[in-house]
């Protein structure tokens, strides 16, 4: 590296006793000195540059550091400590381009940089052309609604099993999730039918609609799966539970006290006859609903009629039946979904529900 002394003659005062403008200044011009000659550097060259500007590029403006991570973010050579420190800038503009593109951190300090920064980091990450099931455990755990359904459509991401059933689970609730998750090439069957069971018909035919046509003989198959009837289904007789919910109706006695105590002794088909008629919805459609794998149609119905909590979690336990019990997690995690279901998108899906 024959040009730095002759570029900067006072190099080694400026790094150890320079003012922050002197090392700046000397931060833009090392900086470029690098980049128009980094085709050509050895490895020991670049890491001489890398030792002094890991010393000179904190004292630099941002937009200059914005700028110079850019660039280095399209470099296989760049100085490894620079991209490191740069990638755990707090600002997501210098930040930004290398944990999106650079192929020099590695998985050790992409994981430090999931684990602890925010989520425009996350974002930024979810962009890279590779995301190994480690790192993705830990971005599906913190990532937000945006971080969730990026790196969901990112190919090159690998997902755990636990991971998976995370995102089919918030999937219930984003449509665009579920879209992006269908359309993976490593999505199982298994999962596949998972997450076609959470999803409501106009999402189902979307998904149908943009995947490769080998996915939708899977979607085909699992759907005929999905709505063929149980033999407990086949059993069920709600014509006396129609009859007490129409008494109980006739005599202004029906409402949501009404649906919590059938709901609170097991009486399954008295609480959804009490419902299809609270809500409009035929006893047939809520039934198949209601009996899937998921709680999401309940706090759907619930919403749209503005039931207390309380009966809603009646409701979700008349599912399970009194012999199986609902994990504290899965109640909380039903409830958090509650309070943040709005009651216009609960009735623009029992509307689309009466229809059915």
């Amino acid at each position: 590296m024959t040009g730095s002394p002759s570029l900067i003659p006072e190099l080694d005062d400026i790094v150890s006793r320079g003012d922050p403008k002197r090392r700046a200044d000397a931060a833009r011009r090392v900086s470029e000195l690098f980049l128009q000659g980094a085709a050509n550097f050895r490895a020991d060259h670049v890491e001489l540059f890398d030792g002094v500007l890991t010393s000179l590029v904190p004292h630099a403006e941002l937009t200059e550091r914005a700028e110079l991570a850019e660039r280095l973010s399209l470099l296989d050579n760049a100085p490894r400590g620079l991209v490191g420190q740069l990638a755990h800038d707090d600002e997501i503009a210098i930040a930004g381009p290398l944990l999106r593109r650079s192929p020099l951190i590695d998985e050790k300090t992409l994981l430090e940089i999931a684990s602890e920064k925010g989520q425009g980091h996350l974002l930024a990450m979810a962009e890279r052309p590779t995301l190994s099931t480690e790192l993705t455990d830990v971005m599906v755990a913190r990532g937000d609604r945006d971080v969730i359904r990026r790196t969901a459509g990112n190919a090159g991401a690998a997902f755990s099993t636990s991971s998976y059933s995370t995102l089919i689970k918030r999937a219930s609730q984003d449509g665009v999730l579920t879209i992006r998750l269908g359309q993976r090439d490593d999505l199982s069957p298994d999962h596949l039918k998972e997450l076609l069971s959470g999803s409501i018909d106009v999402i189902r035919r979307r998904l149908f609609q943009v995947v490769k046509p080998e996915r939708q003989a899977e979607i085909k198959q699992a759907m005929t799966i999905i709505e063929t009837p149980s033999e407990r289904e086949e059993r069920r007789d709600f014509s006396s539970a129609q009859r007490t919910v129409t008494k109980l109706h006739r005599e202004g006695a029906l409402g949501e006290g009404a649906l919590l105590n059938f709901a609170r002794v097991f009486k399954y088909e008295e609480a959804i006859a009490a419902l299809s008629a609270m809500t409009g919805v035929k006893i047939e459609t809520l039934h198949r609903l209601i009996s899937g794998e998921r709680y999401d149609p309940i706090l759907i119905a619930g919403k749209s009629i503005d039931l207390e909590w309380a009966t809603v979690r009646a409701l979700i336990l008349l599912r399970l039946g009194p012999n199986r019990t609902a994990s504290p997690t899965d109640i909380e995690d039903a409830r958090l979904n509650y309070m943040r279901l709005m009651p216009s998108t609960a009735q623009r899906v029992l509307a689309f529900w009466k229809t059915r």
